[in-house]
């Protein structure tokens, strides 16, 4: 059997190997990224990132497990894109912001962050041209669609380049005992998703909305006898202590997240698009749209509709499909359902999330 000293020098040796490989990846990223930045296409490939991630996955014989493999290479990637050009990333803040927390699970450590104070200004500054991509949510597995993202997209042109969904684990923090508590912030989403625990814990009369979740532990941070539910990574950036973990009334919560960004994304064979349409006014022309997609055999994961800005009597339906925008199938349905249309935008197409990501 190796002793310890022989079993570190091992270690000491497959180290060398790794940086030295390290850097020659690294050198090739840059080239990778001159060729796109002559092209102006993005540094940020979700396609391609979905191509790494599965091989790797399938090269590895263990022990690693696939989610200790998928974070390292996120982090490559990140040190990639610092290499390239360092993309800058808006995303729904204050920091300690579960959006926050999903968009350093995508993008890594090594990439510009630009924390906002609203989901409106995601999109202002995509629009603008400020920020490179931003990282929204966009639907919860208890509380439903977050109605300002879809909103949001009602007046800006933003583009969808990549899904993700993360496991949401909400959190009690303050600077005081839970029995001092006055006053509990949060998002009015984080309140429906604790609404039981809150009711028994007595809170529920208690609660104030927040803009986000982390900005609801800035406020608790800053004032006696307040409280905020949120992150953990939001009470260790705050200075506040977790009183009560894992609050959420459903123990498997999760919210689904977009990733919106300027470049279309190349179809990978297993992709979603997302659709916003408003339909000719006449009975039943909602379901002559979705009997298109029906008779060419496509699936439909979402359907929502919100109130037209622009008219008080019209609606703008939001429906997500299994496909690709670029796919025959797709492209023969989407040109069949804008004859029953006003009009139809597609959001984006991109690859489809196949895993809920640790909280």
């Amino acid at each position: 059997m190796a002793t310890l000293d022989e079993l570190r020098r091992q270690i000491d040796a497959l180290d060398g190997q790794l940086v030295r490989l390290l850097n020659e990846r690294a050198a090739v990223a840059v080239e990778i990224g001159k060729l796109k930045m002559s092209s102006g296409a993005g540094v940020y490939a979700p396609d391609r990132e979905t191509e790494v991630l599965s091989r790797v996955a399938r090269l590895s014989t263990g022990p690693l497990t696939r989610e200790s493999l998928h974070a390292i290479y996120r982090e490559l990637m990140s040190a990639s894109f610092a290499l390239e050009r360092p993309p800058r990333v808006g995303y729904l803040g204050p920091r300690g912001s579960f959006t926050h927390e999903a968009a350093l699970g995508k993008f890594g450590a090594s990439v510009e962050y630009e924390s906002l104070s609203q989901i409106a200004a995601v999109f202002e500054e995509m629009s603008r041209g400020h920020v490179d991509y931003g990282v929204v949510p966009v639907e919860n597995s208890t509380s439903g669609a977050v109605l300002d993202t879809l909103d949001a997209f009602l007046k800006h042109g933003t583009k969808i380049c990549c899904e993700m969904y993360r496991a949401i684990h909400h959190n009690l923090m303050a600077s005081c005992r839970q029995e001092d508590i006055e006053v509990v912030y949060s998002k009015p989403e984080a309140f429906m998703q604790c609404q039981r625990w809150l009711a028994e814990t007595g809170l529920a009369a208690k609660v104030s909305p927040a803009p986000s979740t982390s900005r609801a532990a800035e406020m608790a941070a800053s004032q006696r006898n307040a409280a905020a539910i949120g992150s953990k990574l939001a009470a260790k950036l705050y200075g506040l202590s977790v009183l009560a973990e894992n609050i959420e009334d459903n123990p498997n919560n999760a919210t689904r997240f977009f990733v919106l960004g300027r470049d279309e994304t190349r179809p990978t064979g297993h992709d979603r698009t997302s659709l916003m349409f408003v339909t000719a006014h006449k009975a039943g022309a909602l379901v002559e749209v979705l009997l298109v997609f029906q008779k060419a055999g496509i699936n439909l994961t979402m359907l929502t509709s919100r109130p037209s800005p622009k008219a008080e009597v019209e609606y703008n339906f939001f429906v997500d499909i299994d496909g690709h925008a670029a796919d025959a199938n797709v492209k023969k349905a989407l040109d069949d359902a804008r004859t029953h249309c006003h009009t139809l935008h597609v959001l984006g197409s991109y690859p489809k999330s196949t895993a809920v990501l640790a909280a």
